[in-house]
């Protein structure tokens, strides 16, 4: 027998065509799609050191865990089916319904199993053991003990009955081959081996941590519970001269009630017997051992790649808080995905806006109508996921949709410009107050093309713009072309290659000090240029060299307008004025920030 080196606290449970890993801080499921996909679900959970202290009590924790381990199991099974099974014909169309059908249908199956299991578990073998105790009145005596161990007898009887039926049914038999994958990946990691499909297959299907051996622990700690339990009820009855269906009904209400109990002293039993693979506790764990037999399978190939898969998603989102949150695609309502993506975004530090301009775009629902509930279908959902998917590696939303609103135009974005922000369209504002039909006018660092564009459209205006960024006139040409725009394009590093005079001259260079871009924010400075972001050491190279140039490029009486930062403003003014430029005035935006910075040649 190998000996287990690196026991983990991760376990897990097979669920629909897949495998589904639970960890400290996240829960990943993964499932072989009907294609012969994998679909992935990764989920944070809430880590153990925000519990409650009585939450992480023996005995307490075991109720607690088992709770837990059978909402969140349950979910995750009705999710899985959801994304495995072959997605449906979708008649209905968003905003029909209120309420989606998997919602509709994960209640109506959790009471019936619910019902189910207080029948098959409580109400048949109490039943049953009724029945013989009216034939044989001997299993009444010593105050119920005997009535309520044959009682238990039946229940695990029972219990193996009802494994053996399920065994009758294919897609069962499947699931079983995925909880034998699940706990072979387990045990291989255990035993200190590479997570290969080669060594996990070598390894053993039977583990200590099942659910199976769980189960087992709980039918048998529940007969000697409910048999100690059994004593003062029997002794109640007889005092009282209580009989009949009130006795039976009261008996089964105790029994319900002393769950909690049962369960958690197995899962202290669990947790101790698993510590060791002592031969001594071989005994104790042997039952468990041999209803695993029935509840494993030897799994396929795919089938061990869909738990390694789970296993390694689980051990790398707990250690690393940064990996996303991944979501299968399925019939979900609005209000819900939003709440999914938005506590994701919450997470990775994304504002919750992207989340509600992703719906608001790909669904094509005004961002103002999101409050209202619809239903969203299978495909729907997947439209969003996938740009949530690729929001979450930090993408910038605008690249990720390609383009962005910017004075009330569209303008193509992608990795080659910056972003056009709200804010620079106070320097649009600012230079149409100047600008007349038919002025010169020149915008430097034109990017996208956003502040030329709108001011040519806007005014009728000569407009140049210049980039020393071939990539970056590509996509301004492709926006003048876009919004009907006469601009003159130029590659020139600032003045260099303009020559000439301007009534107005225009600019949003960059400005970022250069030891300050590594602390900007990862979707900035990840995936916008840096050739557009970094000013040199203070920030101001850009406002240094146009100041020493413009003077030479405005007509008289011409107007520079330059955008800045906040804490620039008062520099890059003091930088025009001793240029030999005049009536140099800073501008505010609407949250009260320097935005702008004006300055005039004399006449």
């Amino acid at each position: 027998m190998k000996k287990k080196t690196n026991r983990t606290y991760i376990g897990g449970q097979a669920v629909i065509q897949g495998v589904m890993m639970r960890g400290k801080r996240s829960m990943v499921t993964v499932v072989r799609a009907d294609d012969g996909s994998t679909l992935t679900e990764a989920r944070r959970l809430p880590p153990p050191e925000e519990r409650k202290k009585w939450q992480r009590l023996p005995f307490l924790r075991g109720v607690v865990n088992f709770v837990s381990s059978l909402v969140d199991g349950t979910k995750i099974l009705m999710r899985s089916a959801e994304a495995a099974l072959p997605e449906e014909e979708e008649k209905e169309q968003s905003g029909d319904r209120k309420v989606s059908s998997g919602a509709i249908l994960s209640v109506v199956s959790t009471l019936i199993g619910v019902v189910l299991a207080v029948a098959l578990f409580f109400v048949a073998p109490q039943a049953v053991t009724k029945a013989i105790a009216n034939v044989a009145p001997a299993v009444n005596s010593h105050y119920g003990i005997y009535f309520n161990l044959i009682e238990g007898g039946i229940r695990l009887a029972i219990f193996f009955l009802y494994i053996l039926f399920t065994l009758c049914f294919k897609s069962l038999r499947e699931t079983y081959m995925y909880h034998g994958a699940e706990h072979k990946t387990i045990n291989c990691h255990e035993y200190g081996l590479a997570l290969t499909v080669e060594n996990v297959k070598s390894c053993t299907r039977m583990h200590d941590r099942c659910g199976t051996t769980f189960l087992f622990i709980v039918m048998f700690i529940s007969i000697l519970i409910f048999a100690l339990v059994g004593v003062p009820l029997n002794m109640l009855y007889e005092a009282a001269d209580i009989g009949g269906i009130l006795s039976f009904l009261i008996s089964l209400a105790v029994k319900l009630l002393c769950l909690p109990i049962v369960a958690g002293v197995s899962y202290e039993v669990l947790k101790l017997l698993a510590k060791t693979d002592s031969p001594l506790v071989l005994p104790l764990k042997a039952p468990g051992f041999l209803l695993q037999k029935l509840t494993t399978r030897e799994p396929t190939d795919d089938m061990i790649e869909c738990a390694i898969l789970a296993f390694e998603g689980v051990k790398a989102m707990d250690a690393d808080p940064r990996i996303p949150e991944k979501f299968f695609p399925a019939e979900i309502k609005l209000s819900e995905l939003s709440k999914q993506i938005k506590g994701s975004f919450a997470r990775l530090g994304i504002d919750e806006s992207d989340a509600e301009w992703i719906l608001s775009l790909t669904l094509k629902i005004p961002r103002s109508a999101l409050s209202e509930e619809r239903v969203l279908t299978r495909t729907q959902c997947k439209a969003v996921l996938d740009v949530y998917d690729e929001r979450a590696t930090g993408r910038p939303l605008w690249y990720i949709f390609g383009d962005a609103e910017f004075y009330g135009r569209t303008f193509k974005v992608d990795e080659r410009v910056l972003i056009p922000r709200p804010e620079t369209e106070l320097l649009v504002e600012r230079a149409l107050r100047y600008v007349k039909r038919g002025d010169a006018v020149l915008d430097l660092c034109t990017g996208s093309g956003a502040v030329a564009v709108s001011v040519a459209c806007e005014t009728g205006a000569k407009v140049t713009a210049s980039d020393i960024s071939e990539d970056a006139l590509a996509v301004a040409r492709e926006n003048a072309s876009l919004n009907g725009a006469a601009v003159d394009f130029v590659a020139s590093d600032l003045f260099e290659n303009i020559g000439g005079v301007y009534a107005v001259i225009t600019a949003n260079p960059p400005y970022v000090c250069r030891g300050e871009i590594s602390s900007l924010p990862d979707d900035v400075k990840n995936f916008e240029p840096h050739i557009a972001l970094d000013g040199g050491e203070d920030g101001l190279d850009f406002y240094r060299a146009i100041a020493e140039k413009a003077p030479g490029h405005l007509a008289a009486g011409g107007v520079l307008l330059v955008e800045c930062d906040d804490k620039q403003a008062q520099q890059v003014a003091s930088l025009f004025t001793e240029a030999g430029l005049t009536d140099a005035e800073i501008f505010y935006d609407l949250s009260g920030c320097a935005r702008v910075v004006k300055a005039v040649r004399a006449c």
